[in-house]
């Protein structure tokens, strides 16, 4: 069942998916359709579980489910990642693959990379250790208030010096 996002729980499960580019206007308006009919409906094993989603930095989205009754199952998850993987179709833009890191220049400018290329962005300087870089550690929606870190606090400290 579909839930105000502010009103999930602090420990909602969450997933965080980086868009290949900024949402339009209008994309906007049709992610937040398609997605509050599919976690309306969201369920694991025929049981809804109480889900909802958020869109971070007009590029970022969030999906999050409260496993506090139920679980999320496998097969619960595929079917949000064939959602997406249709929105993707429908928008244009690469939503589900996971090779890529994001980050935001100082500009507040957010850039996405195939992650197999990020040490060149750094050894380059395009990403230095004050750049703000999606932390993969997310896990719950608590967690969202470090979505962004510092990129010599993440696991691209390894490319800079010490």
């Amino acid at each position: 069942m579909y839930i105000e996002f502010k009103d999930m729980p602090e420990d909602s499960r969450v997933w965080i998916y980086q868009a290949a580019r900024r949402f339009s206007g209008h994309e906007k308006e049709l992610i937040a359709s398609k997605l509050s009919i599919f976690c309306d409906g969201w369920n694991t094993h025929g049981n809804r579980m109480p889900t909802s989603f958020e869109i971070l930095d007009d590029q970022i989205l969030v999906l999050a489910v409260d496993e506090s009754g139920l679980g999320a199952s496998g097969c619960s998850i595929d079917s949000s990642v064939r959602t997406l993987r249709e929105l993707e179709d429908e928008i244009e833009n690469n939503i589900t693959d996971q090779g890529k890191v994001t980050f935001k220049s100082i500009s507040g400018e957010i850039s996405v990379v195939s992650a197999l290329g990020i040490k060149s962005k750094v050894t380059s300087g395009e990403i230095g250790f004050q750049t703000l870089v999606i932390n993969p550690q997310v896990q719950s929606k608590k967690d969202l208030e470090s979505v962004w870190i510092l990129a010599g606090n993440s696991w691209l400290s390894r490319y800079f010096p010490n």
